[in-house]
């Protein structure tokens, strides 16, 4: 109906001018952070600026809940200032319809966050990445979704996984001369040992006129400008993966019978992360009915600032205590929208 849709406007609309603040000053933030790696080699303000830039997608979604928060007290506190509420009230809109209208608004917002930090935030992250450790290192090196593309001189590299940074798996070398290729290398591991990289289960192809050899080897030394520590800049956290590369690389580990936790709790988080958008949402209610006699909108937006950090923290404590003490993921990651959901219910009893 109309009413469900202007409410829902409201908090679409709160929702877009908490970003339009926000955000510039978490780019702001950001790039002062930044400034401590300009001058390194050829990395200059413009590239800070564009790392700044390409990284705030991913900024943007981890601060959504936070923001949807206090958008759905600004626009829902402004229909509050301007006696719309009352009004509703007075022409017999239930608390649940102004809920269900609000919400209808965070079902937008949610699917937005989605959007944002399942496809935009992953590839402007590992672009972000590829352009700072280009501009430091001078090494071209792509990121794609079968793994990262590297040029070490006449060679080209591209290694699909990278279970750790000195261990390698699924490593194919190109070696060209112009536009012809001389040999074609690929080996199914690799290893950093003292400096140098040590392929595993290599079959090597030396392409000629006269055709094609194929010799097959145990293990070799291979040099290359790819180390560790270069590894360690071009691969991504677990928070900046969307939820499908978790879920594969989480199937990976337990195959590999390695320890996921660090995974799980992300994943977990992720996946949760729609329906904190509509919890901070239903949260927003009863602060604001609550205070809507006795304090502004100012008060109200400070509310939902406090709100949100706390909640912060307790989810972030929640994560910790899944990694240290072993609680389960999934429950460390629905816990803390729950318990303020609960605190929610029983606000909104109290004030409806």
């Amino acid at each position: 109906m109309l009413i469900d849709r202007y409410l829902a406007g409201a908090v679409i609309g709160g929702t877009l001018l908490t970003f339009a603040v926000l955000l510039p000053l978490l780019g702001f933030f950001i790039l002062a952070d930044e400034m401590d790696q300009v001058g390194i080699s050829g990395y200059g303000f413009g590239d800070a600026l564009l790392f700044v830039t390409l990284s705030l997608p991913r900024y943007a979604y981890q601060v959504f809940p936070i923001a949807t928060l206090i958008g759905a007290l600004v626009g829902l506190g402004q229909l509050a200032v301007r006696s719309e509420l009352v009004a509703m009230r007075a022409a017999g809109v239930s608390i649940a319809r102004i809920i269900l209208g609000a919400l209808l608004g965070g079902l937008v917002l949610a699917a937005a966050a989605m959007a944002i930090g399942e496809g935009i935030a992953p590839s402007a992250e590992r672009r972000a990445l590829t352009l700072r450790q280009a501009a430091q290192t001078g090494n071209d090196i792509q990121l794609s979704g079968n793994g990262f593309w590297a040029r070490d001189g006449d060679t080209f590299i591209n290694i699909r996984e990278v279970q750790h940074t000195a261990w390698l798996k699924d490593i194919s070398i190109f070696q060209v001369q112009g536009t012809r290729l001389l040999r074609a290398t690929h080996a199914q591991s690799a290893s950093y040992r003292d400096g140098l990289w040590v392929l595993e289960g290599i079959e090597r192809s030396h392409i000629s006129e006269a055709g094609i050899d194929v010799e097959h080897m145990d293990e070799a030394e291979w040099k290359s400008l790819l180390n560790p520590q270069l590894l360690e800049i071009i691969v991504a956290e677990p928070q900046v993966l969307p939820i499908w590369g978790l879920l594969r690389y989480i199937r990976y580990m337990y195959r590999s019978g390695q320890d996921a936790e660090r995974y799980e709790v992300v994943f977990w988080s992720k996946a949760v992360h729609p329906f904190l958008i509509l919890a901070m949402i239903f949260v927003s209610i009863p602060v604001l009915l609550g205070s809507a006699r006795s304090s502004g909108l100012g008060m109200q937006v400070f509310s939902g600032i406090v709100i949100g950090i706390a909640f912060y923290l307790v989810s972030r404590s929640f994560a910790y205590l899944a990694l240290l003490y072993g609680l389960n993921p999934a429950l460390a990651a629905a816990l803390p929208p729950l318990l303020f959901v609960g605190a929610a219910t029983l606000l909104l009893r109290r004030v409806g």
